[in-house]
């Protein structure tokens, strides 16, 4: 494939993307077996050239760059994997230890929480999910203590009209 290149030799990331995205996350699927791993995998390869474009800059093949990142998330993310099952089978770790079965209500509370804009939802999960006090979320958000006692108040006003438009709708 041949990808546009700028006047000052960068790769059109838009249209590399609207071009190959779909096409390398069919190949990974192919490797993975696993459609959501390999969606996963190609958006990570993307996401590291977005956070340093200059890194296709003298490539020639973008899309066989790209590939070629994807394919080693795909490959570490399947070691790790089975780094994992093999600790869990040795009796060294139990899955039901790390990985908690998910209640309907935590499903339903997850789903609320992804209405909320992003900035109320992570003052929500770390004070209330994490335990964390308020001001430890201020200093991990990097905003004051007002501020995260004002998206604490607007979050649980928007969490309970939430949840009550659940609630309504199931009945």
């Amino acid at each position: 494939m041949k990808t546009e290149v700028t006047v000052d030799g960068d790769v059109d990331l838009h249209e590399l993307y609207r071009v190959a995205a779909a096409r390398l996350t069919a190949q990974l699927f192919g490797v993975t077996g696993d459609y959501a791993e390999a969606q996963d995998a190609v958006h990570e390869a993307f996401a590291r050239v977005l956070a340093r474009p200059g890194r296709l800059r003298g490539v020639d093949n973008p899309e066989a760059w790209l590939r070629t990142v994807a394919l080693n998330v795909a490959r570490s993310r399947h070691r790790r994997r089975v780094l994992f099952e093999r600790l869990a089978r040795t009796g060294r770790l139990r899955r039901d230890d790390v990985v908690a079965p998910l209640s309907p209500d935590h499903v339903a509370l997850v789903a609320a929480l992804q209405t909320l804009p992003r900035p109320i939802r992570e003052a929500v999960v770390l004070h209330y999910i994490a335990d964390q006090p308020v001001a430890e979320v201020a200093g991990t958000l990097g905003c004051s203590v007002e501020a995260v006692k004002t998206r604490l108040s607007r979050g649980r006003r928007a969490l309970a009209a939430a949840i009550t438009d659940q609630e309504a709708t199931r009945a």
